[in-house]
């Protein structure tokens, strides 16, 4: 064995290498969610995009002012953050059309259309 094979071995003995072995972890954006039912995998409304969004990480979506996006949870909005849905959005092009699923501040969308209450609390992973 090589030298520097003992000392990866070494360092992850020792833990020091556990933060680039188990990637970044990022804050939970709440501990609850509100779904339609208890997998949040029916859609509970349609709603149409204010305002253009850039997505900050990978948690979260891009949306354009316009965009219609299927929303499937609302988060329990708790102190200090925003309130945020996840939802998947449609491009126009036919590649685009599998959708994204992701995070987008409620407040730059508008409900066009609601299927279901969303009257199921579930906590967030």
């Amino acid at each position: 064995m090589t030298r520097h094979a003992y000392l990866v071995i070494l360092l992850l003995r020792l833990g020091l290498m556990c933060p680039l072995v188990t990637g970044i972890f990022m804050d939970k954006l709440a501990s609850k969610k509100l779904c339609a039912d208890d997998n949040c995998v029916y859609t509970i409304s349609l709603a149409r995009a204010e305002e253009d969004y850039n997505a900050p990480d990978c948690r979260f979506i891009n949306i354009k002012k316009g965009q219609l996006i299927y929303v499937y949870s609302k988060l329990v909005k708790e102190k200090d953050s925003g309130e945020f849905w996840a939802g998947s959005v449609y491009g126009e092009q036919y590649e685009d059309h599998m959708g994204t699923v992701g995070y987008f501040p409620s407040s730059l969308v508008s409900e066009q259309h609601v299927y279901q209450e969303a009257n199921k609390t579930v906590p967030t992973t």
